[in-house]
């Protein structure tokens, strides 16, 4: 029998059962069992791991574990320098673009708020946003942890607030996204990209009182839509405020 001795760090442990967070525990594993397939069967997808240590030395999840293996799991480091130890995935995502599960279109409509590709419809199958994640290299989110135990899968996040401002805020914070935030430029209706539109070509689509009290304006060429910074837009900036930093260019302010 091959039992090894594990611990997971940080975020890991919301994943393991609650006598196994935060301390080294020891299991029993199949004789040729890979660590991808133990921290799978331990709790925890794939995709959220960044490094494994095995009696020390990097190794990625193709490792076969031995007899009195010694593992640690760590998340995405985000204040600390790893970069010459291996990381489990060979590149990081060139654009960080996202596919969103049919329960997060909350949270899809506020990444694109932010300017962040979010792809998302709710009637998406999880096959299929396995293909829609290797095609165009996006990142999926999602509060099944299965969906993210799904081979094809390199990155992944699963989301553990329950309500949409709540996720943005996770999502923001460990994917560490504020400084390439660039907030209304994306419809959050199309995801395509708005572009700046002269009020005197949009003045038969607006209401009364916007015609009157608005100048500057943007449309969208997929659905037509046209936006202005109403009451709408300032409560979307608020949200904004506590998440973006107040030094960026890119950062809306309310009047």
């Amino acid at each position: 029998m091959v039992t090894a001795t594990f611990r997971f760090y940080e975020e890991l442990n919301d994943f393991l059962a609650p006598r196994r967070r935060r301390q080294a525990f020891t299991v029993s594993c199949a004789e040729a069992a890979t660590t991808k397939h133990m921290i799978e069967a331990l709790g925890v997808p794939h995709t959220e791991v960044e490094l494994i240590l095995v009696n020390g030395e990097s190794v990625d999840f193709s490792r076969r574990l031995q007899d009195g293996d010694r593992v640690a799991v760590y998340p995405r480091f985000e204040a600390m320098d790893v970069t010459p130890l291996l990381r489990v995935r060979d590149t990081p995502l060139r654009e960080t673009r996202f596919v969103a599960d049919a329960h997060l279109g909350g949270l899809a409509h506020m990444l694109r708020m932010l300017g962040f590709d979010t792809l998302y419809d709710n009637h998406f199958h999880d096959d299929e946003i396995v293909a829609i994640a290797g095609r165009d290299g996006r990142i999926v989110l999602t509060r099944d942890r299965e969906l993210l135990k799904r081979r094809a899968l390199t990155h992944g996040c699963y989301v553990h607030a329950l309500k949409s401002e709540q996720q943005l805020r996770e999502v923001v914070a460990r994917l560490d996204l504020a400084r390439s935030a660039r907030p209304f430029t994306l419809c959050l209706h199309c995801n395509v990209p708005l572009r700046p539109v002269d009020k005197a070509r949009v003045l038969d689509r607006l209401p009364p009182r916007v015609r009157s009290g608005y100048e500057r304006f943007s449309t969208c060429d997929a659905c037509g839509r046209v936006f202005w910074e109403g009451s709408h837009w300032r409560n979307m900036c608020r949200v904004l405020d506590d998440l973006l930093p107040n030094d960026s260019p890119d950062t809306p302010r309310p009047p």
